[in-house]
């Protein structure tokens, strides 16, 4: 006898999918010297092999990273350089993890960080990079918990749920609670008709049941360039974003491409989405910033607080000083800035200090002393670092010209202090005083960038108006006219039309922008320097510039590159690099 069975079709093994019970999961873990895979390196590397449920393997070993280990990841980790000093280095180690994790899926706690050191040391030895599947329990674990059940999805936190082994920054103890935050999530996916890898797969990246529900809010968004502004129902904004396309960013929120958390809990508060349309991409990109800056929207995190920023002021005094301020007076002072914190304006008052002896104190110096000294000179006095005015030493004319020098050297001139800084790093360097050279190296790196991007941002803002085009794929223009750095105005101009009618509405119609003291009059530096990228981005041309459009001979622009080199350095330099020194 023959059975047959009509019209059956046995299904491939892609369109079943692989059960999770029969996956092989390398879950594993990194420690590192940093946190950026280009800069920094590994070492140690833990892991686990699992499949369903068992454990098959493990491997662990610390890596020799070629470079001191800084002392916070030492307190951090508890590894130390005595520790990796006869450890192997990662071009042994890799091609025994990689064997080790062959054929498997990765897994690991915030992946995006291990898996990428992983490709780092991929590319710097010349292996291919990993094609494994990959898991992150931690977007496994937002889309699983709710907050009742855990405030946070750190891996303590989710160890202490589900794992009987404490994390400690040590790799293979935290793969090792990593595997038990895996079971237990997997098991709670499983009620969710999660069995397979590819079901797992879609599950992490479908859209949450308040992004479907919300897909109608993008129905009346134009296909433009522009702002858009989720609100909640009392009209307050939640978040603000730009696009070329307002239409295609705006549905990209209620889809899967969309992952982030709190955007995710944004989109299920708001109830409508309100679009500014603009005429250009730059436009947009200014609008938003602007708006940001004022309605300060709490699901965004950048240029919240464009106010928030410092400056170092040479204080216009008989005998002046530097002082950290947060407001600029039109007072005559010279300033440096802005600073987004404290601390960098510090170290840059700092490297100032190593190179002008101005006095550190904060009295009051009248510009004559009668009868007596002020007070006693302090101590800088006595290392040649100050002039003592306070004694009455030094004369307002003889402070004087270390007072232009500071000016000088904030506005214009940045070699006195970088060589100063320096032949101070090399003295360091000479008695081996490695992290003493290095935190030079910080100071200058702060004097450095801030007086560049401000001697960069003035180059604009002293410009009273400036017009100007750049192409379009479809032969159109887009148009500015900027004044003082702020945008005034933006149109487009139409192939074939003849541009002077269009410039000329442009710029009559433009904003009058009222300026006020400093380097940036009229608009936030992140604004200006928007419009300074634009500038300087391919085939954009000058229409119009009342002024001069230009950088100091002498700025703090040509020293950038020897700065970012001295942080971009590896083993392959030399160790004057390493340490700190900028190449002369």
């Amino acid at each position: 006898m023959v059975m047959t069975v009509e019209n059956a079709v046995q299904g491939t093994l892609d369109e079943l999918g692989t059960p999770l019970d029969q996956i092989t999961f390398v879950v594993f873990d990194l420690e590192t010297t940093g946190v950026s895979a280009g800069e920094h390196a590994i070492t140690e590397i833990g892991a686990v092999k699992v499949r369903g449920g068992q454990v098959l393997g493990e491997f662990g070993t610390l890596v020799d990273p070629g470079t001191p280990i800084p002392p916070f990841i030492s307190v951090l980790t508890g590894i130390t350089d005595v520790m990796v000093a006869a450890a192997p280095k990662i071009d042994s180690v890799l091609p025994a993890f990689l064997e080790f994790a062959r054929g498997s899926t990765l897994v690991a706690h915030n992946a995006g960080f291990d898996v990428g050191f992983v490709k780092a040391a991929c590319a710097a030895h010349g292996y291919p990079p990993p094609d494994h599947p990959v898991v992150d329990t931690v977007t496994l674990a937002r889309k699983l918990l709710t907050r009742d059940e855990a405030p946070n999805c750190k891996l303590s936190t989710l160890a202490k749920l589900f794992s009987s082994t404490e994390p400690c920054h040590r790799a293979l103890s935290d793969a090792r609670a990593t595997v038990d935050v895996l079971h237990a999530l997997l098991e709670r996916a499983g009620s969710f008709g999660v069995h397979t890898l590819e079901e797992l797969k879609g599950f992490v990246r479908a859209p949450s049941p308040e992004q479907r529900r919300k897909r109608h809010l993008a129905d009346a968004v134009p296909s433009a360039p522009g702002v858009y502004v989720f609100e909640d129902e009392r009209g307050e904004p939640l978040y603000v974003g730009k696009s070329v396309n307002l239409r295609t960013r705006v549905r990209s929120y209620f889809t899967a491409s969309e992952t982030r958390p709190r955007i995710r809990e944004m989109v299920g508060i708001a109830v409508r989405v309100r679009t500014i349309v603009c005429a250009t991409a730059l436009e947009a990109e200014i609008r938003e910033l602007r708006l940001i800056g004022s309605a300060k929207p709490r699901y965004n995190r950048r240029s919240r607080f464009p106010e928030k920023v410092v400056w170092l002021k040479l204080t216009d005094e008989p005998f002046p000083r530097l002082s950290i301020v947060r407001e600029i007076k039109d007072d005559g002072a010279g300033y440096l800035g802005p600073f987004t914190s404290a601390r960098t304006a510090e170290d840059a008052r700092a490297a100032l200090h190593e190179a002008i002896p101005l006095r550190q104190c904060t009295d009051k110096i009248p510009l004559r002393l009668t009868g007596h000294a002020l007070r006693s000179a302090c101590a800088l006095a006595g290392l040649g670092r100050c002039g003592a005015p306070c004694e009455g030493r030094q004369s307002a004319e003889e402070y004087g010209a270390h007072a232009a020098a500071a000016r000088q050297a904030m506005e214009l001139d940045a070699a006195p202090v970088f060589s100063a800084i320096e032949a101070r790093m090399d003295r360091l360097s000479g008695d081996q005083r490695y992290e003493e050279a290095a935190v030079d190296r910080d100071r200058l790196a702060a004097y450095v960038r801030t007086s560049a991007r401000m001697q960069r941002l003035r180059s604009l803002t002293s410009i009273p108006q400036m017009v100007a085009a750049g192409p379009l794929p479809d032969g159109r223009w887009d148009v500015h006219v900027i004044r003082y750095g702020r945008l005034a105005s933006a149109g487009v101009l139409d192939k074939g039309v003849h541009p002077t009618p269009v410039v000329d509405a442009l710029v009559a119609t433009a904003e009058t922008v009222a300026t006020g003291p400093g380097p940036i009059p009229a608009a936030s530096a992140e604004e200006t320097e928007c419009i300074l990228r634009w500038l300087e981005s391919p085939g954009v041309r000058l229409v119009q510039v009342e002024g001069t459009w230009s950088l100091p001979v002498s700025g703090a622009g040509r020293l950038m590159g020897r700065i970012e080199r001295a942080y971009r350095a590896g083993d392959s330099e030399p160790r004057r690099w390493r340490e700190g020194r900028p190449e002369r």
